[in-house]
């Protein structure tokens, strides 16, 4: 009978924590809506609880303010960024030169696809993050630092292996690089189809293996 009763508390403990953790997603979820439609300074906490239908109060026993909700809302956008990085597209995954170029054409298409599909992803991010303080702008440069050296894990790779020439200014070959993924990711605010974002994925892997120079010159 004890252990029947232990049971039934543990299971409604679970229960109650799950429904916790579904409103507190919930929460982040409508922030990111919030943060993307009106922009981060317009929006209010009653913006945010209106949109759920709860209290100010409920908002606050998840979240301390509004700036914390926002920290909450970068970590989930780049945990979906992190995400098109999986194992297939680890930075030693490619030991030649055409298993470079199919990585590479996954992590064009996955990466900017992120933010081509969802154009509150870049304009949350780019825009709005670095207008809140000079905190959160920091975070979102260590980001950059952290985008270049990822990619510089990539060439150096590559070098490594003997696939990219040897002489290869690794640290600004990633900068420009991830330059040109973020550009794209601008670009995607204003595309008007997906042909317009496939096209600008194949000009960077162009751009990438191929360079400008015509062939006879």
């Amino acid at each position: 009978m004890e252990n029947g009763i232990i049971f039934r508390v543990t299971k409604a403990i679970t229960r109650a924590e799950r429904k916790k953790a579904e409103l507190r997603r919930e929460i982040i979820d409508a922030s990111f809506e919030c943060f993307a439609q009106r922009g981060y300074h317009a929006t209010g906490i009653a913006d945010i609880a209106t949109t759920l239908g709860i209290g100010h109060g409920t908002f606050y026993r998840y979240f301390e303010n509004k700036r914390d909700i926002i920290d909450h809302v970068i970590d989930d956008l780049i945990a979906k960024i992190i995400g098109a990085l999986a194992t297939d597209n680890a930075p030693d995954a490619a030991n030649t030169l055409d298993e470079y170029r199919a990585q590479v054409a996954r992590i064009a298409d996955a990466l900017p696809r992120i933010f081509f599909d969802d154009p509150r992803i870049p304009r949350v991010l780019l825009f709005e993050t670095t207008g809140v303080d000079a905190d959160l702008t920091g975070r979102m440069l260590d980001l950059l630092d952290q985008a270049a050296a990822l990619t510089a894990g990539y060439l150096r790779h590559g070098v490594e292996c003997g696939y990219l020439r040897a002489d290869l200014d690794i640290a600004n070959t990633a900068k420009a690089v991830n330059g040109m993924m973020l550009a794209s990711g601008i670009q995607g605010l204003r595309a008007e189809s997906s042909v317009d974002c496939n096209a600008l994925n194949q000009a960077i892997t162009r751009m990438m293996f191929d360079g400008i120079r015509a062939e006879n010159a």
